[in-house]
């Protein structure tokens, strides 16, 4: 393959079978061709999670839902990616969890009828809730300084951020533009203020896995 191995992941596992609660049998009888890092090859969904746990960041993910679009699992494979304390899904419960690509098995989520919701819970853990949007009196996000204890909050993709969702938030956040079209896809832009958030507050030496092979892979 020119551009990586042609499998992601690795074979059984050869010799005698290590030991911990947190290696999965079948796993390592069959071999395991999940996409995770180095790190947690072998291990179980339970396990990972735990780990994940203990390291995650201070900074919530909120995303209305009122059209099942299919840029919500795409925004909580990256908030996996980033590790993303919550992610919240505001309005309707179900969603399309194609794109999340299975990360929501290791992602906290949780579930808001509406924004209203939301902020009541997001000002009872302390956080401050800020609407993500191209919107009149945003501030630039390229110029502001996040809280460590923030929800970004995300509207569906086209509509962007709703009535109530604008109402209900601390502060809008606007991304710089400067091409022709009026807004950059929802998925794309959670991971532009993720990773802002990344830049300012991460320990950038508590990375599981780091640049290699791979980096990009889908």
């Amino acid at each position: 393959m020119p551009h990586g191995p042609p499998e992601v992941g690795v074979g059984p596992w050869e010799g005698e079978w290590p030991t911990g609660e947190q290696y999965d049998a079948a796993l390592l009888r069959d071999g395991d061709r999940r996409n995770v890092v180095d790190r947690y090859r072998y291990w179980t969904v339970e396990a990972i999670r735990a780990d994940l746990d203990t390291r995650r960041h201070g900074f919530h993910v909120a995303i209305e839902n009122w059209q099942h679009d299919f840029n919500i699992g795409t925004v909580v494979r990256t908030a996996n990616a980033f590790l993303a304390a919550e992610v919240h899904i505001v309005g309707n419960r179900r969603w399309n969890r194609r794109g999340a690509m299975v990360t929501d098995r290791y992602q906290h989520l949780r579930h808001h009828p509406t924004a209203t919701d939301l902020a009541a819970y997001a000002h009872e853990q302390g956080l401050t809730l800020l609407g993500i949007d191209n919107l009149p009196g945003s501030q630039p996000l390229e110029t502001t300084v996040l809280p460590r204890d923030v929800c970004l909050l995300f509207g569906q993709e086209g509509p962007g951020l709703s009535d109530a969702a604008r109402e209900a938030c601390d502060g809008a956040l606007s991304i710089a533009q400067f091409g022709s079209t009026r807004s950059i896809n929802a998925s794309a832009a959670a991971a532009i203020a993720m990773h802002t958030w990344v830049r300012t507050h991460a320990d950038l030496h508590d990375r599981d896995g780091g640049p290699g092979p791979g980096l990009w892979r889908g």
